[in-house]
């Protein structure tokens, strides 16, 4: 085929001398004209970092008020409840730090910064670095402010302990749905005179009537510590090991999960460690066998459309990742679950 000079001057005549914020496709000039200011866009290297580059509004402890949010990212900087290597009380900073996550999610058309009052108010003001139980009343307080407000909570931890006190806020009024990814169930009991602990959030949440099990999906289970969750398959939850995973393929399992929890109120909570340790090696419980961060992606992104009150990340512990993959996986994840609620019903409107 010849050579097309006729297109080429076509091409430099519109784009030759063309800024990065003059774009001319419609679809894609409705997101540019969000983000572009001056013919540029902020550097992500400056200024103070926040959750995914969302505003920072500070919320008092005492008296709060979340004017016009609708949904509200927050720190839960604790890593009491761990069973084995602590540090993800450093999770919420180390994701503050992550740049270049966004605006743009082109897989579901939109840029959640910009299409929804959001805005990073700060962590969790606890009372006490050591007390675990007193922690997790701190939590459940912090988070049933947001949810008094009529303000979709999303968390970054921290260990997983911390989403039984969020379901405790999150699903006050009526029980909740749950898709969560994991290595783990995290539905076992008690031990080391504590039920407390990231290895039980779930059993907890389902024994105090938040969590409804029935629209429960656990997706990634592996390792060796499946003796350890009889309690998912006697009150209900669904199951998907992470060995099951390929012959299913991403597509019956996004189905699975939809089926799984309708249109109810859904909460959506990703453990890093669901990820494959050649991904996010920055967590305390890796277990090899796990999901790509490709597959991850594809799976919260087939949840477009669910009725999502709630979400979070959590086990993010980066003094374990020298590379800061496991930061950026776990960045990626949240903006993920932020972009789902773009299509929420929850969301106040």
């Amino acid at each position: 085929m010849a050579f097309d000079r006729q297109k080429l001057e076509t091409l430099r005549a519109r784009y030759g001398e063309s800024g990065g914020g003059d774009i001319y496709d419609p679809k894609f000039r409705r997101v540019a004209d969000k983000i572009f200011s001056g013919g540029t866009r902020v550097a992500p290297y400056a200024g103070v970092p926040t959750f995914l580059t969302a505003p920072y509004r500070a919320i008092d402890a005492a008296d709060p008020d979340f004017g016009d949010l609708q949904v509200a990212i927050v720190g839960v900087p604790m890593d009491l409840g761990v069973t084995n290597r602590n540090g993800s009380r450093f999770g919420p900073r180390a994701l503050r730090t992550i740049e270049r996550i966004g605006p743009y999610n082109h897989v579901l058309d939109c840029a959640p910064i910009y299409e929804l009052r959001v805005a990073d108010i700060g962590d969790v003001p606890f009372r006490s670095r050591f007390r675990l139980e007193q922690s997790h009343e701190d939590i459940e307080r912090r988070i049933a402010q947001i949810v008094a407000a009529g303000v979709l909570p999303l968390s970054v931890g921290g260990d997983h302990s911390i989403t039984h006190p969020i379901l405790k806020a999150v699903g006050r009024e009526r029980p909740v749905g749950l898709i969560h990814i994991d290595a783990h169930c995290d539905t076992s009991g008690g031990f080391d005179q504590t039920k407390f602990h990231h290895g039980g959030p779930f059993r907890n949440a389902v024994l105090d009537g938040v969590l409804d099990p029935a629209r429960t999906i656990q997706i990634g289970i592996r390792g060796s510590s499946e003796y350890l969750w009889e309690f998912s398959y006697e009150s209900g939850m669904s199951v998907i090991h992470a060995e099951e995973m390929p012959a299913l393929g991403i597509a019956a399992i996004i189905e699975k999960a939809r089926q799984v929890v309708g249109d109810g109120p859904t909460y959506v909570s990703f453990d890093i460690d669901s990820l494959d340790p050649a991904f996010a090696p920055g967590t305390g419980t890796p277990e090899i066998g796990g999901l790509t961060t490709r597959e991850a992606l594809e799976l919260l992104r087939g949840l477009k459309g669910l009725n999502i009150v709630g979400g979070d990340v959590v086990e993010v512990a980066p003094q374990y990742d020298a590379t800061t993959n496991t930061a950026h996986a776990g960045a990626q994840m949240l903006f993920e679950i932020l972009s789902l609620m773009v299509f929420s019903p929850a969301v106040r409107r």
